[in-house]
């Protein structure tokens, strides 16, 4: 007998029907978000459940969940919306979908300096206008190539993020948890402190995960670390950024100018950063391509696989 999955979002054709082979599945075909309170109620005759980033599942959801619930799969690198020990101790297996994003993640990281860089927000809007005529200090940017990079966060996409910027000629300094070995590093230099990373960050880029230490972390202290007119980038966790402050810095100059693909409380977006102009945003889209998609629902589905042949998942994280 199949064993029984929630899926709690619609799939990409190629997943759904391979989820659907395997597995007998409870699929979200409104297009609604679930609730916290739907996936307790939906997955009481589940024996997984396939979750998504957007999916908060506390520990008091954890502790409602059916005794039934043996595994949930989340469809994303991050985890922050699962809390993994409450599972840990109710018996549940956690799993993520690492590696599979990496290169279109730091794609994205990118995108997001160029945009923000070269005041991509703010060119749209003069082309949309037909208005504008050139002058030599129109929309002046700051220019990446020859400039430093500071990456907050050296794991599998913040190293994928230094390979792109290289061919910009940027000057590659990072912060991590450890030191890489040199073979990872690349030539890249290492900060042990943040401090010393936002001061020789003409550039940075945020792809550090979301924890409790990073919760804030780019805040009005660190942000003052920076050069002033430096350009920052988002594409790791909304709550890694403190707006109040990093508003304030942009609107002072401290900050020339930000890029964001993640939000505090997203889809909601701080008020306040849309009265501005020297920022540029998209919505959540790090990983956003066909083949990464695909690849990460291949990754979740091989983790319930597994777990329900005896096998320990790939990629538990609890």
């Amino acid at each position: 007998m199949k064993k029984k999955i929630l899926v709690t979002k619609n799939l990409l054709k190629e997943t759904e029907g391979r989820v659907h082979k395997l597995f007998d599945v409870k699929l979200n075909k409104e297009e609604k978000p679930y609730t916290t309170e739907d996936i307790i109620e939906l997955s009481k005759d589940c024996d997984g459940i396939l979750s998504f980033s957007s999916d908060k599942i506390d520990s008091a959801a954890i502790n409602k969940l059916s005794d039934k619930v043996k595994i949930i799969a989340n469809y994303a690198v991050g985890f922050g919306n699962i809390d993994t020990n409450a599972a840990a101790k109710k018996g549940i297996v956690v799993t993520n979908t690492p590696e599979v994003l990496s290169e279109a993640t730091a794609d994205i990281s990118i995108l997001l300096l160029l945009g923000a860089s070269r005041r991509a927000y703010e060119g749209r809007k003069f082309a949309e206008e037909q208005s504008w005529s050139w002058r030599t200090d129109f929309l002046l940017g700051k220019q990446m190539s020859n400039s430093k990079l500071g990456i907050l966060g050296m794991g599998r996409i913040g190293r994928e993020v230094a390979k792109r910027a290289r061919g910009f000629g940027m000057e590659i300094h990072y912060h991590n948890r450890t030191k890489l070995a040199a073979h990872l590093e690349e030539g890249a230099i290492y900060h042990d402190n943040v401090k010393s990373l936002f001061n020789n960050s003409e550039f940075l880029s945020i792809n550090c995960p979301a924890t409790k230490e990073t919760t804030n972390l780019v805040n009005e202290q660190s942000i003052n670390y920076l050069p002033d007119g430096a350009v920052v980038t988002n594409a790791a966790r909304g709550d890694i950024i403190d707006d109040t402050a990093m508003i304030k810095a942009m609107k002072s100059g401290k900050v020339f100018a930000l890029g964001l693909d993640v939000y505090n409380g997203e889809p909601k977006i701080n008020p306040e950063y849309l009265k501005l102009n020297n920022l540029f945003l998209l919505p959540h889209i790090g990983s956003a391509t066909f083949r990464t998609r695909i690849d990460m629902g291949d990754r979740a589905i091989d983790n319930l696989e597994n777990f329900f042949n005896n096998k320990k998942p790939k990629d538990q994280v609890n």
